[in-house]
């Protein structure tokens, strides 16, 4: 087994939420959001965890004091996904043989999905692996560019996509595992010569192509599990996906819930077998029942 790391993408500050609290520390299913990406990544064997915060990362730091192989980059200004691992590379160098990175902001990845591309990853001896999906309208995210052989080329940004390239259906969703040294010597020479003037993290993946490494795609199943959270209604969206899958594990070991629709259970709480859980209730903190 490769030793594994994991980079939490977790700086910017989120406007559209329209609040005084950073973005990633809003709670969902009674955890602030930034914890779900964090536990994904410690469930799947990540030995050293790097958040990269920026905007009140004090409040990051606080919630995540005491725990053990958690550390934190800070990224002073925004530059771009590129920039936040590049910050975040001095922390892991030496350390790992391979490295997930992940998003604060994208709290429903499972931690099955991230085993199954990491064991694909490995598998296939991939330099670099990008989670992917493919949606009805992919308007807003950046485009897989494959070869005819089915590696990926490189990924386009929607505002530096070409008319062609946009009519592709399969498109980033911001995960990636790759090799730990080819990542930060990458990171490190990257140029921000695009649209935005930022440093793409996914330019990384035109640099192993053309070097002819193997950059490889994993198709995402239930595209869900990488929907981005960036406002109000879709953290509303996202808490109830999540009730959903709590309420469906609980119902599958055996406790009766009448209108799952209306059960507002956290994640750890524990319900016996056969206990009955009526419409309109809510049970949260470390509470056990039955």
């Amino acid at each position: 087994m490769k030793a594994t790391a994991a980079i939490i993408l977790a700086a910017g500050k989120g406007t559209r939420m329209k609040s005084g609290l950073l973005k990633v520390m809003h709670s969902l299913g009674g955890y602030p959001m930034i914890s779900w990406p964090v536990r994904a990544a410690l469930a799947v064997g990540s030995a050293s965890t790097v958040i990269v915060i920026g905007y009140q990362g004090d409040k990051v730091r606080e919630y995540f004091a005491g725990a053990r192989d958690i550390s934190f980059a800070m990224q002073a200004e925004q530059l771009g996904t590129g920039h936040a691992v590049a910050c975040a590379a001095p922390y892991l160098m030496g350390s790992a043989d391979q490295v997930l990175v992940l998003c604060g902001d994208v709290p429903l990845i499972r931690s099955a999905t991230l085993q199954a591309m990491l064991s694909s990853h490995e598998a296939s001896q991939a330099t670099l692996t990008v989670l992917t999906a493919r949606l009805e309208n992919p308007h807003g995210y950046g485009r897989v560019v494959k070869g005819s052989e089915g590696g990926v080329l490189r990924i386009v940004e929607e505002k530096d996509a070409t008319a062609e390239e946009k009519d592709i259906d399969e498109v980033n969703t911001g995960i990636y595992c790759v090799e730990a040294k080819f990542l930060f010597d990458s990171v490190l020479g990257l140029e921000n010569d695009n649209v935005q003037g930022e440093y793409y993290l996914t330019d990384i993946v035109k640099k192993g192509a053309d070097e002819g490494k193997l950059c490889q795609s994993f198709a995402l199943t239930d595209v869900e599990e990488v929907m981005g959270v960036n406002d109000r209604v879709q953290l509303a969206a996202a808490g109830k996906i999540l009730r959903r899958r709590i309420n469906e594990k609980l119902m599958l070991s055996g406790v009766t819930i009448i209108d799952p629709e209306t059960a507002y259970i956290e994640d750890g709480v524990e319900v016996g077998m056969d206990t009955l859980i009526h419409p309109n209730v809510h049970i949260s903190g470390p509470s056990s029942i039955g």
